[in-house]
């Protein structure tokens, strides 16, 4: 049979795609359709933790899709068991709810809050604070959570119930009707936002607000969970616990899987029939994210990106003192982002240029997001293309492929 070329125009315009088409990937590399070979520094967005095609979790999918591929949520599923078990264990959480994206996640957790609020506090207790510059999602429920105008434009009129607050701004918690609201929902670090870190302070008071006020604590860790950060979820890296958070891209390795992790005095609000998924927690998925886990945990990847955290970091401060484009290093782990005083998507399509894969956080910071199994020598790469750029100004060569 003949293979005809995709035709392109058949797929909906809601990206605006990079001009390249990738077709293989090992490690923290991929190669296109020419042949080319990049240093992917964007791990399909803070998803493949373990670089892509990791041995170990290609191993056991492999097994699996000879095994079952599904059966639905009416049937008990060993390594959806397994997964929730080994998540619990390794958090503060009770309970796991699995689903196929950090969409439904964060939608999850907005129905959980909402259905707790009304339980404990009262048929008025469902608005949920979030923070401007946040991102939650694109579900109509999820963007009316973001604090992003520019996500929202265009589908109005937004699901009401949610309140907008300045990230790292202690005055404004001041301004929270505790009566009315059930919970808050934010990332320790905004990574579509800016790549902007929470600061301890500010975290540990609205904690303690939330504590004091009975209102719910909840952590959207789609990206900053599964080691990305330098913990094996973000909130570790300060003195709280979440009742609630979240995950989904890293869990998987690249396979589509979310989670909503709560305490049990909020899961309990998650009965037959309030809430469901019909492929979330399939024999596939879960088995992606148990060999996930289990390599995770058995190789201490967390406190790898940790160190090479710090590593990266090592590496991009020159760039700071020795060129002024370069504004600050923002970020935790692999995490990172560089601000810059000119339009990053010039750096990103420079970089592209020369087979290093990086991303964009906004108009002005360039985001770094290695595979949590990468080495100091890719770091070395990576770092040596980016100060090309800025030493040799390639960014105005490129203009015209963005």
């Amino acid at each position: 049979m003949e293979i005809t070329m995709p035709n392109h125009q058949a797929i909906m315009e809601t990206y605006n795609r990079f001009p390249v088409t990738l077709v293989k990937g090992k490690g923290s590399h991929v190669w296109d359709d020419q042949g080319h070979q990049y240093l992917d520094f964007t791990s399909g967005i803070a998803t493949c933790n373990l670089g892509h095609v990791p041995d170990y979790v290609h191993e056991k999918l492999t097994a699996q899709v000879d095994t079952l591929w599904h059966c639905s949520n009416l049937y008990h599923i060993p390594p959806q068991q397994a997964l929730a078990q080994l998540l619990v264990d390794h958090s503060c959480a009770d309970q796991v709810f699995f689903c196929n994206s950090g969409a439904e996640a964060n939608e999850g957790a907005i129905k959980l809050a909402r259905k707790w609020g009304r339980e404990t506090k009262g048929e008025q207790a469902y608005n949920i604070i979030t923070f401007k510059q946040s991102f939650h999602g694109r579900t109509l429920a999820t963007l009316s959570a973001t604090g992003q105008a520019k996500i929202q434009q265009g589908f109005a009129p937004l699901v009401q119930g949610f309140q907008y607050l300045p990230y790292n701004d202690s005055d404004a918690l001041e301004t929270i009707d505790y009566d009315t609201t059930c919970a808050i929902l934010l990332e320790v670090v905004q990574g579509e936002g800016g790549v902007l870190p929470a600061d301890p302070d500010w975290l540990t008071k609205l904690a303690s607000i939330c504590q004091k006020k009975n209102m719910l604590l909840m952590i959207d860790e789609v990206q900053t969970g599964m080691g990305r950060t330098g913990e094996l979820f973000g909130y570790q890296h300060f003195s709280i616990e979440p009742d609630v958070f979240t995950l989904a891209k890293g869990l998987g390795s690249g396979f589509p899987i979310g989670a909503v992790l709560a305490k049990q005095h909020v899961a309990k609000q998650f009965q037959p029939g309030t809430h469901g998924s019909t492929f979330g927690g399939n024999p596939l998925a879960v088995t992606a994210g148990l060999a996930t886990l289990e390599y995770m945990l058995a190789h201490n990847i967390a406190s790898q990106a940790n160190e090479l955290g710090l590593y990266l970091n090592s590496k991009l401060a020159p760039l700071v003192a020795n060129y002024s484009i370069v504004e600050a290093i923002r970020g935790m782990g692999l995490l990172k982002g560089l601000l810059v005083s000119e339009q990053a998507a010039e750096i990103v399509a420079a970089a592209r240029a020369q087979r290093l894969l990086i991303l964009l956080a906004g108009p002005n910071v360039v985001r770094i997001l290695p595979p949590l199994t990468t080495t100091k020598m890719e770091i070395d790469q990576a770092v040596g293309i980016l100060e090309s750029i800025f030493k040799k100004g390639l960014m105005a060569d490129v203009k015209s492929n963005i």
